[in-house]
C-alpha cells in the first residue's frame, strides 16, 4: 500500500508522519506539530543557555523500552499526546515541559522521589517548574540504585558536580588535601 492509503487504512489520513509503537500500533505525529515543538525548544535553549535534555532522555527511553514495554508505550503517548502539542502550541515553557517529561521517564523506570539540588548542594523536594540553576535528580526507592538525571543547570557548581559524581556517576573518591 502506498503511504497515503496505508495511513487511511489505519485511520491516520491527514498524517504526514506515522510511527509504529512496540505493540505495532500506528500513531500519527504531524510533521508541523513536531517541527514547531522542536523549534520552540531550540529557541528556548538558545535564549537560556540551558542544556538540551533530549540526549539523556533518549537513553532513558531505550532503558524503558527493554525493561517495561508498557511503560515505554506510556512514555511515547506522553510525548505524542501531551509534550509535543503543548510545546508546539506555546501553551507551556518548552524547557519546563521537557523536564516534566524527564521526570515522567525516570519515575516510569524506577519509582522514587525527585529532588532539586541548589548551588550549595542542598537538596529539596522537586516542585515544577525547577529553577534553571538547579540540578534535578530522581532518587529510586531501590537500595543501591544510582540517581537518574532529570535536568542539568547551565553550569554545575562544585557542590552540584560532587552530588552528580556521587549519585549519578557512582564516583566515590575523596580528594586528598
Amino acid at each position: 500500500m502506498p503511504g497515503g492509503r496505508a495511513r487511511a487504512a489505519f485511520g491516520l489520513s491527514g498524517c504526514t508522519l506515522t510511527q509504529r509503537t512496540v505493540s505495532g500500533e500506528a500513531v500519527c505525529m504531524s510533521d508541523d506539530t513536531t517541527a514547531a515543538a522542536e523549534q520552540r525548544l531550540a529557541e528556548a535553549l538558545q535564549q537560556s543557555g540551558a542544556r538540551d535534555p533530549r540526549e539523556f532522555y533518549r537513553e532513558r527511553l531505550r532503558e524503558l523500552k527493554s525493561a517495561d514495554p508498557a511503560g515505554y508505550e506510556a512514555a511515547v503517548a506522553y510525548y505524542r499526546d501531551r509534550l509535543t502539542p503543548e510545546v508546539a502550541a506555546g501553551a507551556a515553557d518548552p524547557i519546563s515541559s521537557w523536564t516534566e517529561y524527564g521526570r515522567f521517564l525516570a519515575e516510569s523506570l524506577a519509582p522514587g522521589r525527585t529532588v532539586c539540588v541548589d548551588a550549595t548542594g542542598r537538596a529539596s523536594p522537586y516542585r515544577a517548574p525547577a529553577e534553571r540553576d538547579q540540578l534535578v535528580l530522581h532518587l529510586p526507592d531501590g537500595k543501591g540504585s544510582r540517581a537518574l538525571l532529570v535536568a542539568l543547570p547551565t553550569q554545575l557548581s562544585t557542590a552540584q558536580r560532587a552530588t552528580y559524581d556521587a549519585l549519578v556517576s557512582g564516583k566515590q573518591k575523596l580528594k586528598s588535601s
